[in-house]
């Protein structure tokens, strides 16, 4: 096993090195490979599962069938299925659907199991993070994103940002619920004030919110954000006009020196290059005004790497000034800046993964997701494209959420024959008393109201439903508390 792994770590190191001349020189070569890698890997797993199964499905009549179909399975797929699922195949024949979705589940477990255990985006490693932003006068950053999977990378790989060290809660259209932020908000200060971290509360920082938007430069009118009719400029000032209530409501709550500064980012989901509207010392924001980083990238890709990091910085300041000057405001403190300046800077690495990895543009410009996530948690999940979420307490608060998610999901799967896999999982606090229990039933309450929203897919086997909860204090893998599929005879979710 030794000898794979080194074997696996050469092979990374010599394809970084063969682009390496042809990159940006900001760029993380060994970082690009290794996530590429992850990335492949994840994917792969999901993308084998039709075509095993379609193997499985022609060698129904031939000999040793149970047996053959099993040791495929578990060759090609990577795990164990129940063999009754196999051996009753004579009677009916091949359940299809519950293959697949038994499938997709299987594979979600291994891959979150992976995830929990050996940190392979090593994004656990926050304390040089958690300097760097307390250095630029935060103590905190909360990010959301679009719940579209084209955004689901936002974190790991576009801004290359440690995952423990940021708080993220994606929303179809970057909607975010500003009654629960602002709930956050208040425990995040508590939390200074009564343990001292992430900081002492007397510590002259700031609590930073984040929107993360998104349009498409090849199809712009079709591959925007569709909670937005792909509609650019209505999906960047619904962000900022959510960013804006959230500010008004903690300084009407709280008074005026508890306020919170804003940021407002579009990414561009075929290449992953960001646009950052950088604000003024008061969080006003021009929405028609944003620094490129697809042209920064070539303004400094030229350079030397002090040069281009120092280059990137002084362009921030110039457009910070300017602004400033046009809206006859302040220019933001230098340590918005230095952090603007590190999220272009960190962008860099991730243009050239798309450049060298994904030929300048993702073949997947639209929906590609594998599975739908809803409820809360799926730390895990920092592939582009691989699970739709949808942020939900209850499915009548997030319908509008949900309803996006299957619609999409009818057009990738259900339109094939194939059931959308749903992935009900809520994250809990494990020194809380009870707090296992009522996540369980929390899982049970979502999944039985996925069924009440949606009976014709669960009837007709093309809704399926994962239940989990994860003990988030403990840092251990997720727990599967239920499941449709445990019985041929269970018809309830």
């Amino acid at each position: 096993m030794s000898d794979q792994v080194s074997d696996q770590g050469t092979d990374l190191d010599r394809r970084a090195q063969l682009f390496n001349q042809r990159l940006h020189p900001l760029t993380d070569a060994s970082a690009n490979a290794r996530l590429f890698d992850y990335e492949s890997r994840v994917k792969e797993s999901f993308d084998r599962i039709v075509p095993v199964l379609k193997e499985v499905a022609a060698m129904q009549c031939e000999p040793r069938f149970e047996e053959r179909a099993l040791e495929l399975i578990r060759a090609e797929l990577g795990y164990e299925l129940p063999r009754e699922e196999i051996t009753n195949a004579w009677v009916s024949g091949l359940d299809m659907r519950r293959l697949f979705a038994m499938s997709v589940f299987k594979t979600y477990r291994r891959i979150s199991d992976e995830f929990y255990t050996h940190d392979p985006l090593r994004g656990r490693d926050q304390q040089g993070f958690d300097a760097f932003l307390q250095g630029c006068g935060f103590h905190l950053l909360d990010v959301t994103p679009c719940a579209d999977g084209r955004l689901a990378h936002a974190i790991s790989y576009v801004l290359r940002l440690p995952y423990a060290g940021v708080r993220r809660k994606s929303y179809a259209g970057s909607l975010f619920d500003v009654e629960n932020t602002v709930q956050k908000w208040a425990e995040t200060e508590l939390m200074r004030f009564r343990e001292g971290r992430p900081n002492t509360a007397d510590a002259p920082t700031r609590y930073l919110k984040t929107v993360m938007y998104h349009f498409s430069s090849v199809d712009p009118s079709h591959q925007g954000c569709a909670a937005h009719g792909s509609d650019d400029e209505l999906a960047a000032r619904a962000g900022l006009e959510r960013l804006q209530a959230f500010q008004q409501a903690i300084e009407n709550t709280y008074c005026c020196g508890a306020s919170v500064d804003l940021l407002l980012i579009g990414l561009d989901t075929d290449t992953d290059a960001i646009r950052v509207h950088v604000p003024d010392r008061d969080s006003h924001i021009d929405l028609t005004r944003w620094v490129d980083g697809q042209k920064l990238y070539e303004m400094t890709r030229g350079m030397a790497p002090e040069q281009a990091r120092g280059h990137i910085l002084e362009l921030v300041r110039a457009h910070a000034a300017e602004h400033s000057r046009a809206c006859g405001g302040e220019s933001p403190a230098e340590g918005m800046l230095r952090l603007i300046a590190r999220l272009i800077e960190n962008n860099m690495s991730q243009i050239d993964y798309v450049r060298v990895y994904h030929q300048g543009g993702y073949a997947d410009i639209g929906h590609a997701e594998r599975f739908i996530g809803a409820g809360i948690g799926f730390e895990e999940i920092q592939l582009r494209n691989l699970t739709y979420f949808a942020y939900l307490a209850t499915v009548e608060e997030g319908a509008a959420d949900m309803d996006v998610g299957i619609k999409i999901f009818s057009g990738l799967n259900v339109s094939r024959g194939l059931p959308v896999p749903v992935i009900v999982r809520y994250d809990y606090h494990g020194g809380v008393p009870g707090a296992r229990e009522r996540a369980i039933e929390h899982c049970e309450r979502i999944a039985g109201a996925l069924k009440a929203r949606y009976p014709k897919l669960c009837a007709d086997g093309l809704l399926h439903c994962l239940r989990a909860v994860r003990d988030c204090d403990a840092g251990a893998p997720i727990e599967v508390v239920g499941c449709s599929l445990q019985s041929q005879s269970a018809a309830a979710h």
